[in-house]
C-alpha cells in the first residue's frame, strides 16, 4: 500500500512539452561549442550536430539512460584535426577520428577489470597536464593567421580589417565570460561569434550567396573515411585528454545530481558509450564528441536531472542537421571571427593543462616531474617526429606516448631527496 509519505517523496512527472522545452534549452547551451569545432577545423557543421545527436542517443543506450549528459564536439581534437587535414587529407582524418575511440574501449576495459583508480595511476596530473597544454598551444600560429586574415602563406583579407574583426569577437567573448550572468554566462563563445558576425556585416565582408542558394531541407554530405596508419597513430593518443575530461564530467554531474554514476551504470559503461559515439561520428564525417561542462552547469542551474531532457536535446540536434540553409549560414561566418575565438580557446585549453598540474600539486622542483613535463612540452610544441619504416609518431601523439612511458619508466626519487 502506498503511504502519503511515499507519494510526497515521488517527484511529479513533467509534461512532455516542458521536458521538450528543457531539451531545446540544453541544445542552445551546447550549440555554440558544438558547431564551433567544425567551423574551426573545416568539417561540416551539420554533421557535427548530427554526430552530437546520434552520439548522445548511443550514449544513453549504453548507460541505460541513467546519466543526464549531452555529448558535443570535443575541443581537444581541434588542433590535431587541422594538422591531420593539412598532412593526410580529409578522408584519412575521418578514419583517424573514428579510430580514436580505441583508447576509450581500452580505458573502459581497464576500469571494468581494475577499477577507476587504475586510470588515475596510469594518467596522473604530471602526464595529463603537459599533454593538454600541447593540445592547446601546438597550433597557436594557426589561430594568429586566421585572426590576421591569412590562409597558409596567402593574405586573403586586409590585415587591419581582419584584425579588427578578430579583436571585437575576442573582446565580446571575454567580457561575456567575465561579466555575464545566468544562462548567458554559459555561452560566451556564441556571444563572441554573434558580435563578430554583426560587425562583419556592418563593414560588408559577409557573403550570403551560399544561404540564398541552399535548400531549406537537405541531407548533409557525409564524409568518406579512409584508414591511413600514420594518421591513425597520430590521432589515437589525442583521446587521452578527452578520456580524462570524461571521467571529470561524470564525477561533476554526479556531484550535481547527488548520484554516483561511476557505480551505476558504471564508469566502464559511460566510457564505452562515449567511445562508441566517437567512433560513429568519425565514420560519417563528424568531429569526435565528449561530455560538456556547460551542460552540467545548465543542469545545476535548472535543477532538472531528468535524462529524458538530453534525449529531446539530441533529437532537436538531429533535426537541425537537415536544415540546409542553417548549415550554409554557418559557413558565411568570416574567418577572422573564428580566429579571434581560437586565440582565446587554444590558450584556455593550455590553461586547463596548467590547472591540472596545479590542482594535482605536481612538484616541479622534483627532477623526475620536471623531466616529464619538459620533454613532453618541447616534443609536442616543437613538432618532433619519429619515423621507422611506415610507422610514424609526431607532435601530440609522440608527446602523449612519451609522457606515459616516462612516468612509468623513470625511477622514483629517494625519499631522503624529497624531504
Amino acid at each position: 500500500m502506498t503511504t502519503p509519505t511515499t507519494l510526497a517523496m515521488t517527484p511529479a512527472k513533467d509534461p512532455t512539452w516542458r521536458t521538450a522545452l528543457a531539451g531545446a534549452q540544453i541544445l542552445f547551451v551546447a550549440f555554440g561549442a558544438t558547431v564551433l569545432v567544425p567551423l574551426l577545423t573545416g568539417l561540416n557543421p551539420s554533421l557535427a550536430l548530427l554526430g552530437a545527436g546520434i552520439g548522445t542517443l548511443v550514449f544513453q543506450v549504453c548507460t541505460r539512460r541513467e546519466v543526464p549528459i549531452y555529448l558535443g564536439s570535443s575541443f581537444a581534437f581541434i588542433a590535431p584535426v587541422i594538422y591531420s587535414v593539412q598532412t593526410w587529407g580529409m578522408p584519412a582524418t575521418f578514419g583517424a577520428l573514428a579510430s580514436a575511440s580505441f583508447f576509450y574501449y581500452v580505458a573502459a576495459g581497464l576500469v571494468k577489470w581494475r577499477g577507476v583508480g587504475f586510470i588515475h595511476r596510469l594518467l596522473p596530473p604530471v602526464v595529463i597536464g603537459p599533454v593538454v597544454m600541447v593540445i592547446g598551444l601546438g597550433l597557436a600560429q594557426v589561430a594568429v593567421n586566421m585572426a590576421t586574415g591569412k590562409a597558409g602563406d596567402q593574405q586573403i583579407m586586409p590585415y587591419g580589417t581582419a584584425l579588427s574583426v578578430a579583436a571585437i569577437s575576442l573582446l565580446a567573448t571575454m567580457l561575456t565570460a567575465i561579466r555575464a550572468r545566468r544562462l548567458l554566462k554559459l555561452v560566451p563563445i556564441l556571444v563572441g561569434v554573434a558580435v563578430g558576425y554583426a560587425y562583419s556585416m556592418v563593414i560588408g565582408i559577409v557573403d550570403f550567396s551560399k544561404v540564398t542558394q541552399a535548400a531549406w531541407l537537405a541531407v548533409p554530405e557525409f564524409g568518406k573515411p579512409e584508414f591511413n596508419l600514420a594518421a591513425i597513430l597520430f590521432m589515437i593518443p589525442v583521446a587521452i585528454a578527452p578520456i580524462v575530461e570524461h571521467v571529470g564530467g561524470i564525477l561533476a554531474i554526479g556531484s550535481v545530481t547527488g548520484k554516483d554514476f561511476t557505480e551505476s551504470p558504471g564508469l566502464h559503461r559511460t566510457l564505452f558509450g562515449d567511445g562508441l559515439a566517437v567512433n560513429i561520428a568519425g565514420l560519417f564525417g563528424g568531429p569526435p564528441v565528449t561530455t560538456y561542462g556547460e551542460v552540467t552547469g545548465a543542469v545545476m542551474l535548472t535543477k532538472n536531472f531528468n535524462p529524458v531532457v538530453m534525449t529531446w536535446a539530441a533529437c532537436f540536434a538531429i533535426l537541425m542537421a537537415f536544415v540546409g540553409k542553417f548549415g550554409a549560414f554557418l559557413q558565411t561566418i568570416p574567418m577572422p571571427v573564428m580566429g579571434g575565438i581560437m586565440m582565446l580557446l587554444f590558450g584556455s585549453i593550455a590553461g586547463i593543462g596548467l590547472k591540472t598540474i596545479m590542482d594535482g600539486r605536481v612538484d616541479l622542483s622534483s627532477a623526475r616531474n620536471l623531466c616529464i613535463v619538459s620533454v613532453t612540452l618541447v616534443t609536442g610544441i616543437g613538432g618532433l617526429g619519429v619515423t621507422i619504416g611506415s610507422f610514424s609518431l609526431q607532435g601530440i601523439s609522440l608527446c602523449g606516448v612519451l609522457a606515459v612511458l616516462l612516468n612509468l619508466l623513470l625511477p622514483r626519487e629517494p625519499a631522503a631527496e624529497n624531504a
